[in-house]
Parts: C-alpha cells; structure tokens; sequence
C-alpha cells in the first residue's frame, strides 16, 4: 500500500508503478451475484455445465464484473489522504484481452499517468492493469479517472 498527503505527492509520482494489491478469488457466487445485478445471464458466465464444454472449459466473470472490481483492487494499492471525497470519474481505453475463468485469482496494478489540478481539487489517471494468477495476459488494462474533491 503506498500513502500519499496531497497533491504534491502524488504529483511527484506521476510515472510511477506504484504496487499491487492482494489476490482475489473469482468465484461462482460472486459472477451469479453480479448476473443477477445486471440483467447478464449469458450462459457463459452462469450455466458451469454447458460452459465446461464451451471455449474456455468453464464459466468466465464477465468483463464488466472484473471493471467494477476497480475502486476495491485499487484501494489495496493506493491511500490517498487530504480530499473530503474521491468520486469515481470514468474509464478511458477499457481492454479485455484475457477471460476470467471461474476459480481465477485477479489483483490490480497501478501506475499513476497524470494529474490535473483542479479549482475544486484535482483529477488523478490510473493506469490500472488487472493480472490474472499464472496468466500470460492480463484480464483488463484501463485508465481509471477520479476526482479528488478539497
């Protein structure tokens, strides 16, 4: 976990590979939890008998899951203290080059790309590549956008 004390700091990373989180387990009941919030019930990621004869050999987590996984993953890297709240700004350039198979252990590391003063405060890009255990490809590469409010 790296700490930093306002936007001084954090400004003289920018650059910087700053750390990896822990590894979190990607199970069955948290896809269905997620299928169920969302509507996404495509079997690939929810019937683990039809998905074990499909192309991956077992139910994937939707790429969308692995997304809204960002503000926990990254928070495992990243304390960022100074700010009265810290607002989930947006995504920009969201790949998915690897499935998440059921079982999968996922952790996110990140790089700060740039920061950008603002009146109210500032906004912080991420470089955020979330790594799948043993994998040869990551399962998401995003730049995570959010703003840090005074």
């Amino acid at each position: 976990m790296r700490v930093f004390e306002g936007l001084d700091q954090i400004e003289a990373s920018i650059g910087e590979h700053v750390g990896y989180g822990s590894w979190w387990e990607i199970t069955q009941e948290r896809i269905d939890a997620f299928a169920d919030a969302t509507g996404d019930h495509q079997w690939i990621h929810v019937d683990p008998e039809r998905a074990a004869a499909g192309p991956y050999g077992a139910t994937i987590a939707h790429g969308y899951l692995t997304l809204s996984m960002l503000p926990v993953l990254v928070e495992e890297v990243l304390d960022i203290r100074g700010f009265s709240a810290m607002i989930n700004y947006g995504s920009d350039k969201v790949r998915f080059p690897a499935p998440v198979p059921v079982g999968s252990r996922v952790r996110a590391g990140v790089e700060l790309t740039a920061l950008a003063r603002k009146p109210a405060g500032a906004q912080l890009t991420t470089l955020v590549t979330v790594e799948i255990e043993g994998g040869d490809r990551p399962a998401l590469v995003a730049e995570a956008i959010r703003l840090m409010v005074g």
